[in-house]
């Protein structure tokens, strides 16, 4: 298992860099995209929850790291917004009985099975009907180079086991191909990613 904390203390600055994913970009920019509340899954050193918190969104984030959740406080502060942040592991996490929140994100959320399906299941049952859920990661063909993308195929975003997952769920893109990233030191060059966005039934 990878140590979070030791990753992000080899690094002085954000890992990931400073700008947002580019899927969450897209996502924001959509004209069906309406929601004004947020949970950021696995956000690192807070880039994405910053960026939506940026575009007024009422925002939550969790992430197992410390440190990353220590760095990401302090760049939002910096950055003059606020984003309710939680270090907790995704494995027994769950948010307060009867919150609710219309848009949840999964990005790059490399993890055992076990932990991935479980935060799958606690991001379904946290969103509002007619929430998006939308989720960017490695898929199975991607091949690692340089150390970008998990060095265990077990954790590869698989587009079908997550529709079945989400069975029932609209589906507003699913899509596996070749994408260029440019994000920090910690993802650049030439990805196989997956990308889904999904809303849930009314």
């Amino acid at each position: 298992m990878v140590d979070w904390d030791k990753r992000y203390l080899k690094r002085d600055g954000p890992l990931y860099g400073d700008a947002p994913n580019e899927y969450v970009r897209e996502i924001l920019a959509r004209s069906d995209f309406a929601a004004r509340s947020a949970l950021m899954l696995a956000d690192g050193d807070g880039r994405n929850g910053r960026f939506l918190a940026k575009e007024g969104l009422a925002v939550t984030a969790v992430d197992l790291s410390e440190v990353a959740t220590e760095r990401a406080t302090a760049a939002d502060r910096v950055a003059g917004v606020t984003v309710e942040r939680i270090k907790a592991d995704l494995g027994a996490w769950q948010p307060p009985a009867g919150k609710l929140y219309e848009s949840v994100f999964l990005i790059y959320l490399h993890c055992d099975p076990p932990t991935f399906d479980r935060a799958l299941k606690c991001a379904m049952a946290c969103l509002t009907p007619r929430g998006w859920l939308v989720m960017e990661g490695f898929g199975p063909r991607h091949e690692r180079r340089n150390g970008m993308g998990p060095s265990d195929p077990a954790f590869a975003y698989h587009i079908d086991e997550m529709l079945n997952a989400a069975d029932g769920y609209e589906v507003v893109e699913a899509l596996e191909g070749r994408v260029l990233l440019a994000e920090g030191e910690g993802h650049r060059g030439e990805g196989r990613v997956a990308r889904l966005a999904l809303r849930r039934p009314a």
